[in-house]
């Protein structure tokens, strides 16, 4: 999740955002979601803003934050998803999952082989489901080459409601999928025709391996765990330090030792948390 610092021509115009209301969203945006903005985003959050004040009918930004006031949790969602952009792709850091498919999983199937052991990964912060589905088909492939059976799920989550509306639909333009490979395309995606055409749906054996659900990182979580894997790619960028600190705490409270986490190419641990050691291009273990 990134936060881009353009003003989108299609709405400009329409309400000022003051600075005491700028001011306000700052603080919440903060609180809720962990998200530092900055002075220099002021324009950018009246710009993606307006969309929302459009579609609730309110006339002014004053209305949009007294209505934050009444009900925080009613507009997260939607306010996280206007302020950010959900960048993702199939397969984006290749080499996150080759280390998955070549080393990781083969060694958990080889272990994990007592009645009740199950493998866990956690797609924290799914966006559009590119991640957890690209996983799912790694996934996929190596049970069916040890011709395992084990209990074996992802859990996809994210903040935004759109993003995660797009992750249950599995479906996307043929311009997402580059990062596929073309035996994988025939093996995992469905071209659509008619009225379809030009889209793939995910394979239904991709969809009962990943589970989708809406989860604010800093709130509650509903999880016990433990996960043999999680990964938090480009996901806390804007955080504030602290927010980080407690993050990488919880994420070390559901791995076992020996436990991964994968962070984003321009992410590190360093100064942050010492629960981890660095094994690879951001791919950290949690200690013993």
């Amino acid at each position: 999740m990134s936060a881009q610092a353009t003003v989108d021509p299609a709405v400009a115009g329409g309400p000022v955002l003051q600075s005491a209301e700028f001011e306000f969203l700052r603080r919440f945006v903060l609180e809720h979601c962990g998200i530092s903005l900055g002075d220099h985003k002021h324009q950018l959050v009246q710009g993606r803003l307006l969309r929302r004040l459009r579609a609730l009918g309110l006339k002014s930004f004053a209305q949009y934050c007294d209505m934050l006031r009444h009900d925080p949790a009613a507009e997260l969602g939607e306010l996280a998803s206007a302020i950010s952009t959900n960048v993702t792709s199939f397969f984006r850091e290749v080499h996150h999952y080759e280390l998955l498919e070549n080393e990781l999983l083969p060694a958990w199937l080889a272990h994990k082989q007592r009645a009740g052991d199950r493998l866990r990964i956690w797609s924290a912060g799914c966006s559009s489901g590119e991640e957890p589905y690209a996983l799912a088909m790694v996934l996929a492939e190596a049970l069916a080459r040890t011709n395992s059976t084990l209990d074996a799920k992802i859990l996809a989550t994210d903040l935004s409601p759109q993003a995660l509306a797009t992750a249950r639909k599995g479906v996307y333009p043929l311009d997402r999928i580059g990062g596929i490979s073309a035996e994988r395309c025939r093996r995992w995606l469905l071209r659509g025709a008619g009225e379809y055409e030009g889209l793939v749906s995910v394979h239904p054996q991709l969809r009962e391996l990943v589970t989708i659900q809406p989860l604010n990182l800093l709130h509650d979580w509903p999880m016990s765990g433990p996960f043999d894997a999680i990964f938090c790619r480009n996901v806390v960028i804007y955080f504030d330090q602290p927010t980080k600190q407690r993050l990488f705490r919880r994420y070390a409270q559901l791995l076992p030792v020996g436990g991964y986490l994968f962070l984003g190419h321009s992410e590190s641990l360093h100064g942050i948390n010492d629960d981890f050691e660095l094994i690879g291009r951001t791919v950290y273990r949690k200690r013993g």
